[in-house]
C-alpha cells in the first residue's frame, strides 16, 4: 500500500476525531422498526427513515419472496441494454398514477435520481437557483451539470427566502433555462419549502421547478403523495424526486414528469445507463409498499399521531426542535463535543438518536436528529424521552 496516501488518511481521521466530527456506524441485526437490536444492545431506534413501517411489512416480505421465485434474484443487465423486466414496467406505471404524472423513471437511489437528472436537463447556458439548505444529492447534481450555480455568483437563495428568489430571477433573465431546485422537505430541519410561492415566481419569471420530495413521500399530500399533492400544485411542478428507500421501506428512487422528461433521461442520464437494474424482488416489494401507501390509511395515521406526540412532550419538556413541521424532529445542542456525548449517553439509556454536525449542518448548529414513525408505540417515545430529560440533565 502506497505509505503517502495511509499517511494521509489517518491523519485526517484523527483530525476528524478531534473535532469531534468522527463517525462510526453502529450494526442493525434485526429487522427495521421502533425497537431493534444494534450492537447486540436492543434499543428504541429514532435515527431511520422507515417513516410507515413498511421495511418489515408481511405483506412487502410476501412480494418479495414470490418475485424471487419468478424471477431470481438480479436482473442481469442495466436497464436500457436488457435488464428492464416487466416488474420494473409496472412499478413505473404504478409510481406514475400515483404521482399524477405522465411518466416516471426509477433509479437505484434517490442519490443516484438527482446525479442523473439534473446534469441531463441543464447546460452551459443555463443556470441554477438552489435554497442554501437543499441536500447534499442536490448539490452534487449540480456540480455535475454545466450551467452556473454557485453561491459566490448570486445563485443560491437564502433558507426559503422569497424575496431573494425573486431578486435572483430578476437578475438572470439573460440565462436560456433557469432551474429553480429545492428540497420539499427539508433533511435536517424537518421545515416544508414555500412550493406553492416557489412556483408562482418560476411562473411568473418563465422558470422551471424541480422539488427533492425524499423525505415528504409517503408522508405529505395524498396517501404520501408529496408536497405537489399537498399543496395541490399538479401540473405545475416540472420535475420531482421521490425516494423508495424511506417511506416505502426497500431502496431506489425515481424521477416523475413528463413522457418526454423520461425518455431524454432515458437517453442521458448516466446512472440509468451505466447502473444494472435493481433486484425484481426490489420492484415486486415497493409495488408492494405503495399499495399499502394508496390503500391502508393506518400506517400514515400513526406516523402523525406519533409525530404529534413526540414533539409536543419534547416542547413541554424545554428542547428546541428548531420549527420542524414533519416527522424529521432535530433536538438543538449547538456545540459538537456535546452533541455527541448526548448521542453516546442516550445509547446508554438505550435509544439510538444520531448526532448530525459539520458538514453536514453549519458548524455550531449540532442537533441529534429524532425521526418518530408508525412502527413506534407510545410506549417507546415515551422511554425515549424520560432518557432525553436524564441526558440533558447530565450533559
Amino acid at each position: 500500500m502506497n505509505t503517502e496516501l495511509q499517511s494521509w488518511l489517518g491523519s485526517e481521521i484523527e483530525s476528524l476525531k478531534q473535532q469531534n466530527l468522527y463517525k462510526s456506524p453502529k450494526i442493525l441485526e434485526s429487522p427495521a422498526g421502533g425497537r431493534v437490536k444494534m450492537n447486540g444492545k436492543e434499543v428504541v431506534n429514532l435515527s431511520s427513515n422507515n417513516y410507515l413501517g413498511l421495511a418489515n411489512h408481511p405483506k412487502v416480505r410476501q412480494a418479495a419472496e414470490e418475485a424471487i421465485e419468478k424471477w431470481g434474484v438480479g436482473a442481469g443487465a442495466v436497464r436500457w441494454i436488457g435488464g428492464t423486466m416487466s416488474v420494473h414496467d409496472e412499478l413505473e406505471r404504478k409510481l406514475a398514477k400515483f404521482k399524477k404524472v405522465e411518466a416516471v423513471l426509477v433509479f437505484t437511489g434517490g442519490f443516484t435520481a438527482n446525479s442523473g437528472c439534473i446534469p441531463a436537463v441543464l447546460t452551459p447556458e443555463d443556470v441554477v437557483i438552489s435554497d442554501e439548505l437543499n441536500h447534499a444529492s442536490i448539490i452534487d447534481g449540480v456540480r455535475l451539470s454545466p450551467a452556473k450555480y454557485k453561491k459566490s455568483e448570486g445563485f443560491v437563495y437564502d433558507h426559503k427566502n422569497m424575496d431573494h428568489l425573486e431578486q435572483i430571477l430578476k437578475n438572470t433573465q439573460g440565462f436560456k433555462k433557469r432551474m429553480i431546485i429545492t428540497d420539499g422537505v427539508f433533511s435536517m430541519d424537518g421545515d416544508i419549502a414555500p412550493l406553492p410561492q416557489i412556483v408562482e415566481l418560476a411562473e411568473r419569471y418563465n422558470a422551471f421547478v424541480m422539488v427533492d420530495d425524499a423525505h415528504a413521500s409517503g408522508v405529505l399530500g395524498k396517501n404520501g403523495a408529496g408536497t405537489a399533492s399537498h399543496f395541490d400544485l399538479y401540473g405545475r411542478v416540472d420535475i420531482q424526486l421521490g425516494t423508495l428507500s424511506k417511506a416505502l421501506g426497500v431502496v431506489g428512487g425515481y424521477i416523475a414528469g413528463s413522457a418526454l422528461l423520461k425518455d431524454w433521461l432515458i437517453n442521458r442520464g448516466r446512472p440509468y445507463l451505466f447502473s444494472t437494474a435493481h433486484p425484481p424482488m426490489v420492484a415486486a416489494a415497493l409495488i408492494a409498499a405503495l399499495d399499502i401507501m394508496e390503500n391502508d390509511p393506518e400506517p400514515m395515521k400513526r406516523l402523525w399521531d406519533n409525530t404529534r406526540w413526540w414533539k409536543s412532550h419534547l416542547a413541554e419538556a424545554g428542547f428546541d426542535t428548531m420549527g420542524s413541521e414533519t416527522p424529521i424532529t432535530p433536538v438543538f445542542v449547538g456545540d459538537e463535543g456535546k452533541a455527541q456525548q448526548m448521542e453516546k449517553a442516550l445509547w446508554d439509556e438505550g435509544v439510538f438518536a444520531l448526532s448530525i454536525a459539520y458538514p453536514t449542518v453549519a458548524r455550531g448548529k449540532a442537533r441529534l436528529r429524532t425521526m418518530p414513525s408508525a412502527a413506534h408505540t407510545e410506549e417507546d417515545l415515551g422511554f425515549a424521552l424520560e432518557a432525553f430529560k436524564r441526558v440533558r440533565d447530565r450533559i
